[in-house]
């Protein structure tokens, strides 16, 4: 890491990351609407622990999704019909959040901090974040939550109370960025649950190549609205 960050919304090169963590940029600075839109511009994603600075990632490769490759299998396809969820978006966005931080067991803690509640909450009412819910009679029961720039969508964190609930979520999503144009879903490392959607790895310089032209294209303002299902 060769850069802690001054009050400057600046950041350096993504190359200069380093490769253990792999990925880590730079410390340091706030996170401003100004300062998170320009580092998602640049590939560059906030993650750390409360309590501790503000750190900035990179890293080298990156597992994106395209949206029309995204793998619903037989299961999965069945749960969509028949377990009756309804998929709203950008209905229930700090529910959403909140959710995503909650401990995933006794012993666990979350990076998903009241400050960075605020922090993407204003992103959502300027526009530019955005989560999918999955309901189910009434009640949240699955959903995620991104950043959206141009044609690029950033995934952050997702959650479910129901088996299969941020599936369906992340599915539809996927079906509706494909509608609009989108051109990628960044799912940031590599986890085998991503995998298993359809997500892959490409190195870094392919994934910024790609952004800097996506990032470029006609922004999609929230809040969002899905088309009805096919």
């Amino acid at each position: 890491m060769r850069e802690r960050l001054q009050n400057a919304t600046y950041f350096p090169p993504v190359e200069t990351a380093l490769k253990d963590p792999n990925g880590l940029l730079a410390m340091g600075g706030d996170l401003s609407l100004e300062r998170l839109l320009d580092a998602y511009q640049h590939g560059i994603y906030p993650w750390f622990n409360p309590g501790e600075p503000i750190l900035w990632w990179s890293p080298d490769p990156r597992m994106v999704l395209v949206p029309d490759e995204i793998r619903v299998t037989r299961s999965l396809a069945k749960r969509i019909r028949n377990g009756g969820f309804e998929v709203r978006a950008d209905t229930a966005f700090a529910d959403v959040m909140r959710a995503c931080a909650a401990p995933r067991d006794a012993a666990a803690g979350t990076w998903i901090s009241p400050d960075m509640v605020a922090a993407y909450t204003r992103l959502h009412q300027a526009g530019y974040a955005h989560s999918v819910e999955t309901w189910h009679n009434g009640e949240l029961a699955g959903g995620l939550y991104g950043v959206a720039i141009g044609r690029m969508f950033y995934g952050e964190s997702m959650f479910s109370r129901m088996p299969d609930a941020s599936k369906v979520a992340l599915v539809r999503l996927a079906q509706q960025l494909q509608q609009w144009g989108f051109g990628l879903i960044d799912c940031q490392m590599e986890t085998q649950h991503l995998a298993s959607l359809g997500a892959h790895t490409v190195p870094r310089s392919v994934f910024t190549a790609q952004l800097a032209d996506l990032v470029n294209l006609t922004h999609q303002p929230g809040p969002w609205t899905f088309d009805a299902p096919d």
